[in-house]
């Protein structure tokens, strides 16, 4: 059997898998609290695994593998950041959301922004917040999609194209099939796979190499900015970055399908305990996993024209066919695994928040075809732009990050602001990302994009929706 049969094989074991679990949730979601929040019956492991997949996708394993192979030792700056969000929403946002959302008919993060629907402008949050959603996350799930058909493309020498539609057809039928449950257990499964991998595939590079001679070989690397905290910045713009940076873990309390997953675990104290516990291990191991990697794909591959692939490359050269197969099962599980949620979440933006669908029982028929229509809309942005995975998801992430999550945690910590002040919080999150990406990106201070994009309009709209009065009447 060669390598390409055996990978083939082994892909197509696993998406036969989750198509499975796919068939075997659809007896789980017979009403639209199912279909969207699974009932609020999930474990502890669940919920962690299914979170953690979601919350990082295909631009951890692809993306971040992909920045420390160019950019070198400037990556590791990635790892407090990520690290950092996934306490901040452990350990503040998760025990705040599940308390504020108990005993209450909340399925979405935009009912808990609304807060009251009977309060004035709560309609203009509602419909601000559900068109963002899904703006937003058909650009997310199109960088899955594009992620998708480059892992099929390299290891199969398929047509791109064809690749990206395969990829998003796959993800698009299970999460048909079974809604949040058929989501969330096929995420548990591909964040075991993807932590298997970010613990395999780097010590196997790492000793393929030696221990003693990474240090020495990175230094080796014909690029004198390889090897320094900053890269090749000056300190003005190196201080920009650094805290560009940490802006990206400040972004996690605000996306919406990871959210969720703390608003649909089980209600026991100790299921929290644990789910925190288990999501922390797993964002260790992910992110220094995948930043290693891409340090040691340098050494190893040393004149790769696309470094987004080096978790490819290191699994074909480095591993037997069938665990080369695994690997890349890894890679599509995390596209997967946010991708999926993503249009979920979307498809309740349409048919739960804008209240397009009057009948209840009609909610998860006309949210199935919701789904299929954004993924449609994903791959006409995929076929018409060029750019990376990268710069796509880290875009929306930011976006969604600084108009969700200040006024989240406001929200969740008591603050109660005013609908006026949630929805001018949320406009200047997202007009502040789109003046750093297409005003300052392009200018004078484009040395200091990240700080304009991932740090500033968070604390902006922080600062809006902080500053007011303790009261829903300020």
């Amino acid at each position: 059997m060669d390598r390409t049969t055996a990978v083939l094989i082994t892909l197509v074991s696993y998406k036969l898998i989750l198509i499975g679990i796919g068939l075997y949730a659809n007896s789980k979601s017979s009403s639209e609290e199912d279909f969207f929040l699974g009932g609020r019956k999930l474990g502890p492991w669940v919920a962690a695994m299914s979170a953690s997949a979601s919350s990082s996708s295909a631009w951890t394993l692809l993306g971040l593998s992909g920045f420390a192979y160019a950019n070198g030792l400037s990556a590791i700056w990635f790892f407090p950041s990520c690290v950092g969000g996934f306490f901040l929403n452990w350990f503040v946002v998760a025990p705040a959301i599940r308390h504020h959302v108990k005993g209450k008919r909340v399925l979405t993060v935009t009912d808990v922004l609304v807060q009251d629907p009977e309060k004035p402008g709560s309609r203009w949050v509602a419909v601000f917040a559900s068109i963002l959603i899904i703006v937003l996350f058909t650009i997310y799930v199109a960088s899955q999609f594009q992620a998708a058909g480059k892992a099929f493309a390299d290891s199969f020498g398929m047509d791109l194209n064809t690749a990206v539609i395969l990829g998003a057809s796959i993800v698009l039928l299970y999460t048909l099939l079974g809604g949040f449950w058929a989501v969330s257990l096929t995420d548990t499964l591909q964040g075991m796979m993807m932590a298997f991998t970010a613990l395999l595939l780097p010590l196997v590079a790492l000793f393929k190499i030696g221990p003693g001679e990474l240090l020495s070989a990175l230094q080796a690397v014909d690029d004198p900015d390889f090897w320094r905290l900053i890269g090749g910045r000056g300190w003005a713009s190196g201080f920009g970055f650094v805290v560009g940076v940490f802006g990206v873990g400040m972004a996690y309390p605000g996306q919406p399908h990871v959210v969720n997953r703390f608003m649909a675990l089980d209600e026991r104290e100790l299921a929290l305990r644990q789910a925190r516990r288990i999501a922390l291990i797993w964002a260790f191991v992910i992110y220094a996993g995948m930043i290693l990697l891409g340090w040691c794909g340098r050494v190893l591959f040393e004149e790769m024209k696309d470094g987004e692939t080096v978790l490819i490359a290191a699994a074909n050269e480095l591993l037997h066919p069938v665990l080369a197969g695994i690997m890349i099962a890894a890679v599509l599980s995390a596209i997967m695994s946010t991708a999926d949620s993503q249009l979920l979440v979307a498809a309740s933006a349409v048919v739960h928040d804008l209240g397009w669908v009057k009948a209840k029982n009609n909610a998860v028929v006309y949210s199935r075809f919701v789904i299929a229509g954004i993924s449609l809309l994903a791959l006409g942005v995929v076929f018409g732009g060029d750019a990376s995975i990268f710069t796509r998801v880290l875009f929306a992430f930011s976006a969604a990050g600084a108009a969700f999550g200040p006024p989240l945690l406001a929200i969740c910590l008591g603050r109660e602001p005013s609908s006026k002040r949630v929805f001018s919080a949320m406009v200047a999150g997202v007009v502040a990302v789109l003046l750093a990406r297409f005003v300052v990106a392009r200018g004078p201070w484009k040395s200091q994009v990240m700080l304009f994009e991932y740090t500033l309009p968070i604390l902006l709209s922080a600062l809006i929706v902080f500053s007011g009065r303790r009261s829903p009447r300020d």
